[in-house]
This record gives structure tokens, sequence and C-alpha cells, in this order.
């Protein structure tokens, strides 16, 4: 089954490249105008708009910091002007995630992740609400981590943060159901993007060797779970996680 997403409006944050450009082009390839989003390498982001273009997807492109509030507010009317409506919110943006000791980080960087995965979609879905609540529909989904299930050591301030991310959205999933607006999230697992390209090649054959359906997964993987919850067919789902990564994961 294919899922029609047509005369529906996507804001993917952070989707000039990696995950967020590949949930882009799914929502687009079912028939959403699509946002793309980005804070920095503006050729980058042109680039996935003409790739997205050039597959006959609408979309267009605005340049946001989403860890800001006035940005927040600024880029959602930017989208309602252009577009009429925001359908589907899709908070994806990501700074880096070292990983090392608990010793290691600093309070600083642990506001900076609580910043990024719980602030930002809290921002966000302030800005985004009025127009779904008006309208009677809407679609949050939040791209979390696999990292949160998995409990993965010498990561705590990425894990609270996706844990914290997890826990609010399913808080928001009871709070909007009464007006139509559901709330869920993917979590996908390690997934080699661009970000990735300098990772160390022993310790992407090690991870590989742990995914049950003995390969990688792919932007498009992680799109297309977002365009399930984004469907009419989904619209008795709220609160719910999907895991992405090849059945590493239980739940």
């Amino acid at each position: 089954m294919s899922f029609s997403l047509s005369k529906k409006v996507a804001l993917v944050t952070g989707s000039s490249r990696g995950l967020g450009y590949g949930v882009a082009k799914s929502l687009g390839n079912a028939g959403a105008k699509v946002v793309i989003n980005y804070l920095n390498d503006r050729e980058a982001a042109e680039k996935a708009l003409d790739g997205l273009k050039a597959d006959g997807i609408h979309a267009m492109l605005v340049r946001a910091d989403v860890s800001d509030p006035e940005q927040i507010a600024s880029l959602v009317e930017a989208v309602e002007e252009k577009f009429g409506s925001l359908d589907i919110l899709v908070p994806n943006a990501t700074p880096d995630q070292p990983q090392k000791p608990i010793e290691e980080y600093d309070a600083e960087f642990y506001r900076q992740m609580y910043d990024f995965f719980v602030m930002s979609p809290f921002h966000l879905t302030q800005a985004v609400l009025p127009g779904m609540k008006k309208r009677g529909h809407g679609r949050i989904i939040n791209i979390t981590s696999e990292v949160f299930h998995s409990s993965v050591p010498e990561f705590s301030a990425y894990v609270a943060a996706k844990g914290g991310q997890i826990g609010w959205s399913r808080s928001m999933a009871n709070e909007l159901a009464p007006y139509g607006i559901t709330v869920n999230t993917v979590a996908p697992g390690w997934i080699p993007t661009e970000r990735h390209e300098d990772d160390p090649q022993e310790d992407k054959d090690a991870y590989l060797q742990t995914i049950p359906l003995g390969r990688w997964g792919t932007p498009e993987d992680v799109g297309n779970a977002v365009s399930y919850f984004s469907s009419d067919e989904a619209s008795f789902v709220t609160g719910q996680t999907i895991c992405v990564n090849g059945g590493r994961t239980p739940w």
C-alpha cells in the first residue's frame, strides 16, 4: 500500500541532507508539499531543493535556527503564508553527538541536547498548533533514536535527551488527540549518511553484524515510517514509536 499525502504540507527540520532529506523526499513522493529547513549550509540546502524539484515534488526552502523560538515562529509563518497550511511537522534537526564518559561531559552540553530534542519540538509544536487545531487535523512525528531503547553507554547526554523527547511525545499524544492531532515517534538505528563518512570502518562492520535483517537501513526506510504516521491510514495511531533498525530492538 502506498500512502497518499496529496494536499498536505510537511515541514522537516534539518532536512538539507542525511535522514532529514530522506524523510522529506519520502513525504514529497507521497504527494505532500515539502519545506526544506536548514541553518548553515545553503549550498547543500539548495542542492536538496533542486533534487526534490527534479522528482516533481513541490518544495520550498527556509533558513531558520530551530532552537530559537522567534525564528521558529517566522519559519511557520512563512510556510503557512506560502502554502496556506502546515499539516505535518517532523522535528529532525540534530547537533553533533560525541560519545564519551560522563566525566567528560559538561552541563552546557547536556542543556544543548535538551534544547534540541525537547525544547525545539516544544516551540515548533506551539507554533503549528493554532492552525492544526483550527483544521481539526495534524501530524507530529519526532525523530528519536534507538539509543534510548538500547541504553547505549558513554552516550548519556544524547540518550537522556532522546528519552525526554519520547516521554514528551507520549504526553502530547494524549493532550492533542481530542483535536485530531496525532503525535508519534520514529526511532532509527545507526543509518550511515554524510555525517558518518569519517566514522571508523571497524565500528560500522561491528554494528552491521548486530542487525538481524543483515543490511544497513537507508534514509528512505525512515521516511517510509514517517509517511505512514503522516497518513490517513494512521489516524487511529498516536503515542507510538516505530524502531527502524532492522530488528535490533524489540520495541
